[in-house]
């Protein structure tokens, strides 16, 4: 399993909009294939600034939600909202303590 992080900074007056299409769509975007958890997180000193968390179970159940009919509509009425460019890591979960 590995996480993906995506930062996303968006224009003030657009952050409701990207919010309400993230809740319309977060159900679906949580049971696509392979996705274990769907985490939405909003920094604390700039409101702006957004992070999504997701989990996976392969490589490939990622590539597969990118190229779905969903995350194409999902991420083309987002990326229009942004006000810089997002950013996106692949990462290995070393530890994990609850």
């Amino acid at each position: 399993m590995f996480v993906r992080i995506v930062k996303m900074s968006f224009h003030s007056e657009k952050i409701e909009e990207f919010l309400a299409n993230f809740n319309e769509k977060k159900e679906y975007i949580r049971k696509s294939s392979g996705c274990r958890l769907l985490e939405l997180y909003r920094d604390k000193t700039n409101p702006n600034i957004f992070f999504t968390y997701s989990y996976w179970e392969t490589e490939e159940d990622l590539e597969n939600y990118r190229n779905s009919e969903l995350f194409k509509g999902v991420w083309a009425k987002t990326k229009i909202l942004f006000n810089d460019k997002p950013v996106a890591w692949s990462v290995d979960k070393l530890a994990s303590l609850l």
